[in-house]
């Protein structure tokens, strides 16, 4: 379907500015109608690079609202087609409220949810569709819906929990290396002036702080682009290289301290999702294929692959996962209670509740030892800068007559 952007206004006369797929001019017109806008100009624009610019503009917060509000209406009975058209005259998002109009009218043309759904997947990823897919065949779409919202939640809590393991280190890294620059840059070459025109001999920290500040002084900027420069390199790399990509997830999984904490945030997240799915009464098969897609890494994407091949070709789930040898004692030992009580939606939840633990307590940890960590380097870089700087001048003092 094509995609339009378009100027319209409301019943209030205020502008109003968007995109919305439409068949035609005319269909354009009429949904915009629908949403309580009056269309003044439009232009189609091409499908792919309209996604890319908007998917952004949905939040998980409005994801989260959706699935609460779709729980509610559906466990109270409401059609799901009235429950689109009131989220769509209420929803705040322009973006969302496009994609629930072209839905509503895909669901008034005869389509279910799901199909609905798998029109925006900038949107609802493969992940989401299914669970409503299933959800719409056992008769459990209230469920799936509040464990939807649970996941996003969590996912988000997640996210920031990885955000504040990275960010820290890199802002406070970049105070460090400012304080070195203008220790360096500024401040040393007064001080080696000082000691050029009195004419002493220097000793050997202070001869090595002047080489390294003049270095700096000379060459700041290629110091400056240099790393720019490299990462700009590897992420165009890896974007470009699936062998690349696949040794640079290798990579992360084998860092020190945060290595772990990257296998356990995708261990969590794969038994999440599985265990999502396994309930919501997916096959175990399409349940693994399907959460290649939310690992994040191409290591563990590429394992489940095998364990897909093995499971099909007979193989126990226990015996699959434990012979890829990338799941940790924990996962195993967890999939094999579940297989062998029937319950495996239980234990998997038992490991995700465990490695959400694990990776908030391990968070914490590290923030509250990377901050004494980061001062004693800074301190140390400082102590020396005095150190090579102090001496002479006490060598000057000492020789001095009062």
């Amino acid at each position: 379907m094509p995609s339009f952007e378009y100027k319209a206004i409301d019943k209030t006369g205020q502008p109003a500015r968007g995109g919305l797929d439409a068949v035609n001019e005319v269909d354009l017109e009429l949904r915009l109608r629908r949403m309580g806008l009056d269309l003044i100009t439009c232009k189609q624009v091409d499908r792919r690079a309209k996604s890319i610019g908007a998917a952004g503009a949905i939040t998980r917060q409005d994801l989260i609202n959706f699935c609460f509000d779709m729980e509610q209406m559906v466990r109270s009975g409401i059609p799901i087609l009235d429950g689109l058209r009131d989220m769509r005259d209420s929803i705040d998002s322009p973006r969302f409220r496009e994609v629930l109009t072209v839905m509503t009218e895909d669901m008034e043309a005869g389509n279910v949810l799901s199909q609905c759904m798998s029109t925006h997947m900038d949107v609802f990823d493969r992940v989401f569709i299914s669970l409503i897919r299933a959800g719409e065949q056992s008769g459990q779409l209230p469920e799936v819906f509040k464990n939807l919202a649970e996941t996003i939640r969590w996912q988000d809590e997640l996210l920031s929990q990885t955000r504040r393991l990275l960010m820290y280190p890199m802002f406070t890294l970049v105070v460090v290396v400012g304080v070195m620059a203008a220790l360096l840059i500024f401040l040393v070459p007064q001080i080696a002036g000082l000691f050029k025109s009195m004419g002493m001999a220097l000793p050997m920290q202070t001869k090595l702080l002047l080489a390294v500040s003049e270095f700096t002084k000379n060459f700041w900027l290629p110091i400056l682009l240099l790393p720019t420069t490299a990462v700009i390199t590897l992420l165009v790399v890896i974007k470009r290289s699936p062998k690349a990509a696949y040794l640079w997830d290798h990579a992360k999984l084998r860092l020190p301290v945060i290595g772990p904490i990257i296998q356990k945030i995708i261990m969590s997240r794969f038994t999440n999702t599985f265990g999502l799915m396994y309930r919501s009464g997916i096959t175990v098969l399409d349940a693994i294929r399907i959460s290649e897609d939310v690992v994040g890494n191409r290591v563990v994407a590429d394992g489940l692959n095998r364990a897909v091949q093995q499971v099909a070709s007979g193989e126990g789930l226990t015996d699959a996962f434990n012979n890829l040898g990338l799941f940790p004692p924990l996962v195993i030992r967890m999939l094999r209670v579940g297989e062998s009580t029937g319950a495996l939606d239980t234990a998997l939840a038992n490991v995700t509740y465990f490695y959400n633990r694990d990776v908030k307590d391990a968070v914490d940890k590290g923030m509250k030892m990377l901050g004494p960590a980061l001062t004693l380097v800074l301190g140390g870089m400082i102590a020396f800068v005095i150190w090579a700087v102090l001496g002479p001048v006490y060598d000057i003092l000492g020789k001095m007559k009062f």
